[in-house]
């Protein structure tokens, strides 16, 4: 039996001009693609006319699609002979479930390739026009997820992450008042410049500023919800520097509902 490559690639935080080139090229030769919610249909429209389009969308804080299911599915498809492309948002491995994909591939002995995307925890800063390093300024950035920052599943360091300059939580919309309760429960002061960037490269894209302080409470006036990324620290100051005066790529996309 002549089992097919599964090709785990990362479709970036949603434009289709953020592909990278090796994305575009599996893209026009799979037989295969396995997509997540948040994949544009002009990122689909790479693949060819004959590919077998397969939707196992999630929503954050909900389950379309388990991933057990998701794996049987790319295990099943692979046994057929077929050419599958998984494509992930953002980066497979950056706070995904790529690595987890990978694993039970190895386990199967189903061939796979991983290729890396254009990340949100760089992308949405970049589009609200916030460096996360900038000399003078910040020498030091971290990435966390938020998702999992609640009551009773929270095994992050709060004190060790308060003293890093850069802070960049994706996932945090449901979290976000406990996000920021947290980094103040840990010292880092109220008055710390923060921003909540909204669907990066969307139509409905938004982004709202304050302080560590007033984050949450800005968020919930604007009526903010997933998917958002946060950023705390003196580069979102930047954005007023230089945000306005960068071109932009045109035309942000409609979100699936």
């Amino acid at each position: 039996m002549t089992v097919g490559t599964v090709y785990l690639v990362g479709a970036g935080p949603g434009h289709p001009d953020l592909l990278t080139v090796r994305a575009v090229a599996l893209l026009k030769s799979a037989d295969v693609v396995v997509y997540d919610r948040l994949i544009q249909p002009a990122v689909l429209d790479h693949a060819g006319p004959s590919a077998e389009r397969i939707d196992m969308g999630k929503t954050e804080g909900a389950a379309d699609a388990t991933q057990r299911a998701i794996h049987e599915v790319l295990l099943a498809k692979a046994r057929e002979g077929r050419m599958v492309v998984r494509l992930k948002g953002g980066d497979p491995y950056m706070f995904g479930r790529g690595a987890e994909e990978a694993e039970f591939l190895a386990a199967h002995g189903v061939p796979f390739e991983v290729v890396p995307g254009v990340s949100s925890l760089t992308a949405a800063p970049l589009r609200a026009g916030i460096p996360v390093t900038h000399r003078g300024v910040a020498s030091a950035v971290a990435f966390v997820t938020g998702h999992e920052s609640n009551a009773g599943a929270d095994e992050l360091d709060w004190d060790a992450l308060s003293r890093i300059p850069t802070l960049v939580i994706v996932m945090v919309a449901r979290n976000l008042r406990i996000v920021a309760g947290r980094l103040l429960g840990a010292g880092r002061a109220a008055s710390t410049p923060a921003a909540l960037i909204h669907a990066a490269y969307w139509h409905d894209e938004r982004v709202v500023t304050g302080t560590l302080g007033s984050i949450a409470d800005e968020a919930e006036r604007a009526d903010i919800g997933p998917p958002a990324t946060l950023v705390v620290g003196e580069v979102v100051g930047l954005r007023d520097r230089i945000g306005g005066a960068a071109q932009r790529l045109e035309a942000p996309l409609e979100r699936p509902a």
